[in-house]
């Protein structure tokens, strides 16, 4: 017997015709299904709902988040006169005004209409100036259809033009940083020969100015096997470095600085996460590593010296150790101090490391443990203000604050969002499910205060539980308007709840690592205990419970369907992996096998197979009346899973005649699902409008 599964002896065939992005068959089969859906679910209800949703989402009072870059402070802002948005720049006491006056440095529509159809920003970087100079050379990301497919084009910042003779990159799924004025480093996925399996870049070039890609000298090549190479230069001076990564699986990789013609790997295992800053170099395992007789738990801090640790494999210490409760979320250095985001029980919590003295720690002070803070520098070059951090605080119903702090000093409100819905009578509160196993998974409540405990409540339910992504709160003007402020005819109003199931990060990487590969059941039975929990509390009952996810969280919404159909009447399930047998030929799937496994190995294939949703409605099948309503949705563009999953899977169900599925698939969007506010109104609209006609 091999070790080798053949694929196609568990590839289903009947549907393979819908693979075909766009093949004609397979594109009539779309329109048909998306038709149907919008022909029932698009009437006034739902043009008002979408004209809700496009309002906030269009909104001139949010708050526009900068970043700085030399005396200027850039963001990139979309509202009802800018469909596609502008690309601009403002001063610091310019940001602080109620209406601050920017620079437009592109304008995507007029791009648009110069170029003859849309791009969609997708992001900048800009070339370090000489001492003392402004920034003048930038590269903009443009995506044609809001996938991850871009092209990168050089702008020039002093006559807002693309020259000529700028950097002009095909589209294709880049990474690239600027070397100095005159060359990148590339890593592009334009030819067979230079991509992955997993549809990424497999080497970085060095592209000097009028040469093509093609002819550029290659600096660092990786096995195709694995996911990917990427790459950046370090422009910080006296720190000037190539630093390379061999992406090998999604949480296996080598990282090496290549600098004065010696290509230094940073020699840790591959399931350590690594980082450098200046001349630190931060280490943080996956799970527990015994180095030179020290013991670096998982989910850990390690600090060291790069020049120390690549002669003699020194630490310098261990920053921050996780407990039961507490995990590692992000990190940020300012000058002289680093600044660490912790969860404790999914609430924040903020430690400051001292860097010049001791490594002594603090606490920034927080005043709501049911707010959700993040904390980066503002610009640890600035000479005046080096210690400078930005601070953004949110809840799910308190609209977001950014504040602007020194460390060690006070804090400056800069920005606040006004409500975009009325939550006063709203509280949100956390708890704890016990799940199969009797593991505490937490949940977040957002309810009327006066929640009569009856089973009579609309509710949704939001997960994801995979590739150590925590959610938290945050404020979501869209949920907002589009969910918790509809009232049903008994004038109630709906409850949301944010889960945090196993195979996200709320409790670090043992928390990840406990639903990955043969152990996925977790995160399902983690989040079957939360709605069972919701009914035992009275909060509601299946005929008011809806759910939904995406993304990684599509395929736990196609677990609850063929895993546990009788706890929900109604499902949202968006651009989602749904065959677990054919995602890994599909789009980025091969990248992700770390995560679920290798169906074309006959031992993976044995347990994915029973988290494969496609394959579970024959396998292990419901009588038809079980299944609740089930909206699948997803785009024609998105090449990250690609949409025939999600075309197989309702074509399926449809087919053996489970009722009340319905199908949507637009052109554009991409993975995100959308391309601007119009189209984000919209995606949303469709997906509140048909779960709450089910449940309410």
């Amino acid at each position: 017997m091999t070790d080798r599964a053949a694929t196609a002896d568990h590839r289903p065939d009947d549907y393979t015709w819908l693979e075909g992005i766009h093949d004609e068959t397979a594109l009539d089969w779309v329109r048909e299904q998306t038709e149907r859906t919008e022909a029932e679910l698009y009437d006034q209800d739902f043009a008002s709902t979408v004209q809700r949703l496009k309002t906030v989402l269009d909104s001139v009072d949010r708050i526009p988040m900068v970043t700085k870059r030399g005396e200027y402070y850039y963001n990139f802002w979309r509202d009802a006169e800018h469909r596609l948005g502008v690309w601009r720049r403002t001063t610091w006491d310019s940001y602080l005004a109620t209406s601050p006056v920017w620079e437009t440095l592109l304008d995507l529509d007029a791009y648009a209409v110069a170029e003859g159809g849309d791009w969609h920003f997708a992001g900048s970087q800009l070339l370090r100036p000489a001492d003392g100079q402004p920034h003048r050379r930038a590269l903009i990301r443009l995506s044609p259809d809001g996938g991850d497919q871009v092209r990168v084009r050089e702008f020039d910042l002093d006559g807002l033009t693309f020259p000529e003779d700028g950097f002009d990159l095909a589209v294709a799924k880049t990474n690239v940083s600027w070397i100095d004025a005159d060359t990148l480093l590339v890593g592009s996925a334009t030819t067979k020969e230079n991509t992955t399996r997993s549809t990424y870049a497999s080497t970085l070039r060095r592209l000097e100015r009028g040469a093509t890609l093609e002819t550029a000298p290659t600096i660092y090549e990786v096995d195709r096997e694995h996911v990917a190479a990427f790459g950046y230069f370090d422009s910080t001076p006296g720190f000037q470095r190539i630093v390379t990564t061999d992406a090998i699986d999604f949480y296996n990789s080598r990282t090496g600085v290549l600098r004065d013609g010696q290509h230094h790997i940073i020699d840790v295992p591959t399931d350590v996460e690594v980082s450098l800053h200046r001349q630190w170099l931060l280490l943080a395992p996956q799970t527990s590593w015994s180095h030179q007789g020290q013991l670096i738990p998982a989910g850990s801090l390690a600090l060291a010296k790069l020049d120390s640790f690549v002669n003699d494999g020194s630490i310098e210490r261990l920053l921050f150790t996780p407990d039961a409760s507490t995990s590692l979320q992000s990190l940020s250095f300012t000058a002289d101090f680093l600044l660490l985001t912790v969860l404790k029980d999914v609430a924040a919590e903020v430690r400051v490391i001292e860097l010049t003295k001791n490594f002594d720690q603090t606490t920034l002070p927080l005043e709501d443990p049911m707010l959700s803070v993040s904390v980066a520098a503002v610009d640890d070059e600035d000479l005046e203000h080096p210690n400078d951090y930005w601070m953004t605080v949110t809840g799910f119903t308190t609209p977001t604050t950014l504040l602007r702090g020194t460390v060690g000093g006070a804090n400056q409100l800069v920005k606040k969002s006004p409500e975009r819905f009325e939550a006063t009578d709203f509280e949100v509160t956390q708890h704890f499910a016990r799940s199969v196993d009797g593991t505490r998974v937490p949940y977040f409540q957002v309810a009327a205060r006066d929640l009569p405990l009856d089973g009579k409540n609309p509710v949704l339910m939001d997960g994801y539980g995979g590739f150590q992504h925590s959610m938290t709160p945050g404020y979501a003007p869209a949920m907002g308007t589009g969910w918790l402020s509809r009232k049903n005819t008994d004038g109630r109003r709906p409850v949301y709840v944010m889960t945090n199931i196993r195979g996200g990060g709320e409790y670090g990487p043992d928390w990840h690592r406990a639903a990955l590969r043969e152990k996925r059941h977790r995160a399902y039975e983690d989040f079957a205990a939360i709605a069972k929990d919701l009914v035992a509390r009275g909060v509601t009952q299946r005929s008011h419970l809806a759910a939904t996810g995406r993304s990684n969280g599509g395929l736990l919404m196609g677990n609850m369907i063929t895993g546990y159909p009788t706890l929900f009447g109604a499902i949202s399930c968006g651009v989602p992996l749904l065959d677990m047998q054919r995602y890994t030929h599909l789009a980025a799937g091969h990248s992700w096998i770390a995560e679920y496994g290798d169906p074309d190995i006959e031992a993976d294939w044995k347990f994915l197979k029973t988290f494969s949703p496609v394959h579970r409605l024959t396998d292990q099948p419901h009588p038809q009346d079980d299944y609740p309503a089930w909206l699948i949705w997803t785009t024609t563009s998105d090449d990250r899973v690609g949409p025939s999953q999600a075309r197989v899977m309702a074509a399926k169900m449809m087919e053996l005649g489970i009722a009340n599925v319905r199908y949507h698939e637009p052109d554009g969007g991409g993975h995100a699902g959308s391309t601007d506010n119009e189209s984000t109104a919209k995606m949303l609209a469709t997906s509140y409008e048909f779960l709450w006609r089910q449940v309410r």
